[in-house]
């Protein structure tokens, strides 16, 4: 079930289509913010390392990057967490913000688009599957191998399964739970614009939350368990 959105309506475009122009607005704000920080920290020079004494969206941004970095680093560790930090906030942030675009009425959510979904999730594979040969080199493939040395063939074969289900999950989880959220919206708009259909709104923003957080927090983990040496 698809419920026409505003961007829909008003430029002719298909659900595919819409979903699509939500992820380059939000790929442009992105760069909008950057850009402003950027030349903050450009013109304050030293001076930007003493925060400001009322809120801006400078300050903002250094308060979601300080606590992504940790989150980062509390799963990936000291050794290697910050140098993935960067790469994890911006996964976390595009899709939160992807997330939260489809609980603006008449706007769609990205996310909703299994399409977009895999392409996030085959980007993680492939990150996590690189610095795990550059990690270990040749090595990285004893990691699908076991424990046991007369298992390693069967080992082989289930660790293979497991690393290629990874993508599918990461994106399936996240088009289920948006999709799903938007569609129980919708039906409720249908039935009632009252009350109701706000719950279900605040509820969407709990959603939009959870789902990049799980998202990224797996991206993290992943990667943590390419670059271990425990195994």
């Amino acid at each position: 079930m698809h419920h026409l959105t505003l961007v829909e309506y008003l430029f002719g475009l298909n659900a595919w289509q819409a979903q699509f122009v939500g992820a380059g607005l939000i790929t442009l704000l992105f760069l909008l913010v950057g850009i402003i920080v950027s030349r903050h920290y450009k013109k304050q020079g030293e001076k930007a390392a003493v925060p400001a004494g009322k809120f801006s969206l400078v300050n903002l941004v250094e308060v979601m990057v300080e606590k992504l970095d940790d989150f980062t680093v509390g799963i990936i560790g000291e050794q290697h967490g910050r140098k993935f930090s960067p790469l994890i906030a911006t996964v976390f942030l595009f899709i939160l913000f992807m997330n939260l675009l489809g609980n603006i009425p008449g706007m769609p959510a990205p996310t909703a688009n299994i399409n977009l979904n895999i392409g996030m999730s085959v980007f993680v594979f492939l990150v996590y599957n690189y610095y795990g040969f550059k990690e270990h080199g040749p090595g990285y493939i004893k990691q699908f191998m076991g424990p046991v040395w007369w298992l390693a063939p069967l080992m082989f074969v289930i660790e293979i399964i497991s690393h290629l289900v990874r993508p599918a999950s990461l994106a399936i989880r996240l088009f289920g739970n948006i999709n799903g959220d938007h569609i129980a919206v919708g039906i409720f708009q249908n039935m009632t614009y009252l009350i109701i259909p706000v719950i279900f709104m605040g509820l969407g923003l709990f959603v939009a939350f959870i789902q990049a957080l799980v998202f990224s927090m797996l991206s993290a983990v992943y990667i943590q368990l390419a670059l271990s040496h425990d195994h």
